[in-house]
């Protein structure tokens, strides 16, 4: 199977960091957290969600990744990060990762940003995250995470 030039890259950081990843394509899509794990066959809950943040002080990305299921409380970021999370347009996320929404992966972006990540992802042996485009996923270890990222645990809800 060719893939696409973005899940490419993917497959290329997650070599560079040492993981053996397969990566699926499902044509019918699976740009939102429920659509990947009805494709899948897995608990919504499995499903890395990348979500992309503007910090509204210094104008910096931040990626949260967080469970398919779970909301990202902006208080409690703030708290965290000392400045308020604001939202990112489709623009802001390509700058920052070089992915479209509905396909960002949890790593291989364009330039280097904060990342959090949802300490109930790593509740799970196996978790799922998109591979660059909206109909691409890759399955690996919760734990490998915070090393993959170099991301922070913390609860983001």
């Amino acid at each position: 199977m060719e893939l696409p030039a973005a899940t490419r890259r993917v497959r290329l950081a997650l070599e560079a960091a040492g993981l053996a990843c397969r990566i699926v394509r499902y044509p019918a899509g699976t740009r939102t957290a429920a659509d990947a794990a009805r494709a899948i066959g897995c608990e919504q809950a499995q499903i890395v969600k990348s979500m992309i943040f503007r910090g509204e002080r210094s104008g910096d990305g931040l990626l949260v990744l967080t469970g398919g299921t779970n909301r990202v409380d902006p208080a409690r970021l703030e708290a965290v990060l000392g400045e308020r999370p604001g939202k990112a347009d489709a623009a802001f996320v390509r700058e920052w990762t070089g992915f479209a929404i509905g396909g960002v992966p949890p790593l291989g972006h364009a330039r280097p940003m904060r990342t959090l990540i949802d300490a109930d992802l790593l509740a799970w042996p196996e978790v799922w995250a998109a591979a660059g485009t909206p109909d691409t996923v890759f399955a690996l270890p919760s734990q490998a995470l915070p090393a993959l990222t170099g991301g922070t645990v913390l609860r983001v809800g």
